[in-house]
């Protein structure tokens, strides 16, 4: 006989995002159809018929009425914890200016490293979670959050401690990233060596020694870091015992998507220049590619091919890559649309992009499935087909979200959904 669960949800259409590694999009959703999902102890303990489990056992039943049941959706790559507004450049940029030489005139992401560095901890930490808040309302339970905006020995900490403090309140689930190899700040841009080694040998033995991240990211780019420069970022992330990631090809294919494979790195990101041989190396790797619509779309760039990307192989993940420059966007399935309409992800393609690949991306264990054992983390939507999600531009969201096992969100009694 089945134990007692803290939490039922019955009457429907569960896609597991669990299916073989291997097979089609649509087969990888695994789709059961009058399903149910049962949670005990914050874990996933019965997936199955909703006329196989017993209401009566649950402490709590929730009736999905037909509606679509998706693992919580991951975000995997974020810029969250932040001070301050860049609206003013936005308008400088849809005017005609180059991000690259507003950021030479000290804007871009000098501009926010000032406004994060004057605001307290106790600042920070209530705007992430405002901003984590507003991700959880789309369905999103798992967050990717990076430095990467303090680009000093105290900072850097301050900011990766915010992040954590995100996932100790409950808000999220948080896999927090070191970014101190962002940009080069201010008082540094006369030096890049000496603050290439502050990242290196003080900054890195700090966030290591105190537990503060599981991975390292380094911006490799033109205008960003070299190749070498990264190299050496992330090398002595990967010797510390960090996970390796990066942003690549944003603005120029430099190989970084190489190196990324070659550190057996989780995810490449952007990838909006990225010739074959990077394409091939990250899917011979196993590195997952991040689509970040919300920045190619501010930058009015060309968006990656997915079709070319598929072709070699890549699995492919999409994010908000939440900031306050290039993706001021905390909607996750509004980004599924657009890596649809912009880059040709598939419907099913976009589903999995924010569930079981960007968990991958994430290198976070437990989640973006629906399995006995994971977390209890699930999206509750009142249409019945998943694809939803990258159907409507925007306006997509869970009528239920649960983290946990617990009901963390929940609209309007009677909301209906408008796509």
């Amino acid at each position: 006989m089945m134990d007692s669960l803290d939490l039922l949800v019955r009457n429907a259409r569960v896609v597991t995002c669990d299916g073989p590694a291997d097979a089609t999009a649509t087969a990888r959703m695994a789709i059961l159809e009058a399903g149910a999902v049962g949670v005990r102890d914050g874990r996933i303990a019965f997936v199955g018929a909703t006329d196989d489990v017993d209401p009566g056992r649950a402490a709590r039943v929730i009736d999905a009425g037909g509606g679509a049941v998706l693992p919580g959706l991951v975000d995997c790559h974020t810029h969250l914890v932040f001070a301050g507004s860049r609206v003013d450049e936005l308008a400088r940029r849809m005017a005609g200016e180059d991000y690259r030489r507003i950021a030479a005139e000290g804007g871009g992401i000098a501009a926010t490293v000032r406004a994060t560095r004057a605001a307290d901890d106790d600042t920070l930490v209530r705007l992430a979670a405002a901003r984590a808040g507003a991700m959880r309302t789309h369905g999103v339970t798992t967050v990717e959050v990076k430095s990467g905006y303090g680009l000093s020995v105290r900072d850097e900490p301050r900011l990766l401690r915010a992040a954590r403090e995100l996932g100790r309140r409950g808000l999220v689930r948080v896999t927090s990233t070191f970014l101190g190899a962002h940009a080069i700040p201010p008082e540094r841009k006369n030096d890049r060596t000496r603050y290439l080694d502050e990242v290196v040998d003080e900054m890195l033995p700090v966030v290591v020694g105190e537990g503060l991240a599981d991975s390292c990211d380094a911006y490799i780019d033109d205008g960003a870091f070299t190749l070498s420069e990264g190299r050496r970022v992330l090398e002595a992330a990967r010797r510390a015992g960090l996970k390796v990631r990066a942003h690549a090809g944003q603005f120029a294919d430099l190989g970084v998507a190489q190196l990324v494979a070659e550190l057996g790195g989780l995810s490449a990101d952007h990838l909006e220049h990225i010739d074959d041989a990077g394409a091939g190396a990250l899917a011979t790797a196993g590195v997952v590619g991040v689509l970040l619509p919300g920045a190619w779309r501010t930058l009015r760039q060309r968006p990656p091919d997915a079709e070319r990307l598929r072709s070699a192989g890549v699995r492919l993940a999409v994010a908000t890559d939440c900031n306050p420059g290039t993706s001021p966007c905390t909607d996750l399935p509004l980004c599924t649309a657009l890596a649809v309409r912009d880059a040709g992800l598939t419907l099913e393609e976009a589903v999995l992009a924010v569930t079981a690949d960007a968990a991958r991306a994430a290198g976070v264990r437990d989640v973006g499935r629906i399995t006995v054992g994971a977390w209890g983390d699930l999206a509750i939507y009142p249409q019945p087909d998943a694809r939803a999600i990258a159907y409507g531009v925007g306006d997509v969201r869970p009528a239920v979200v649960v983290l946990g096992g617990e009901v963390v969100h929940e609209a309007m009694p009677g909301t209906l959904a408008v796509w």
